[in-house]
């Protein structure tokens, strides 16, 4: 098999077996609707790529007998205790953001450029973006 691009919705409809079974080989699989052409890609191999691609940035700082998060550019930080619980509340401001974005702000001129970041977020469990954010743990 190929790359897999249907013409139509209807199309597509009608092989999506084929389609659903294109991306998950990572074999471009696409459908047109009107003008605009969606592609379609396994999450997992999109998880990866966007990983390897986006850096998180993360600071993570001690201070004040505490720890510090924060990723330079996002509207998002958190504090904790020790760097497990700052690094567990930044995985939930992260998803709160990701929540956010997809709501409301995914068409605000200053947010807009987080989609990356927010399909990251939202196609990667809490180990995962652990990881991301500090390396792998031990």
């Amino acid at each position: 098999m190929t790359a897999v691009h249907y013409d139509s919705y209807t199309d597509a409809r009608a092989h999506l077996k084929d389609l659903l079974d294109a991306a998950e080989r990572g074999r471009v699989a696409t459908v047109r609707r009107d003008n605009r052409i969606t592609a379609f890609v396994d999450q997992e191999r999109l998880r990866h790529f966007l990983a390897s691609v986006s850096p998180s940035r993360a600071q993570v700082v001690a201070e004040a007998g505490g720890w510090s998060i924060l990723i330079p550019g996002l509207p998002v930080a958190a504090d904790g205790a020790d760097l497990d619980e700052a690094l567990d509340e930044m995985i939930v401001a992260l998803r709160e953001y990701a929540e956010d974005w997809q709501d409301r702000l995914l068409d605000a001129p200053n947010h807009a450029t987080n989609w990356g970041l927010v399909q990251l977020v939202t196609l990667s469990s809490d180990v995962q973006l652990r990881e991301w954010l500090v390396g792998p743990v031990g």
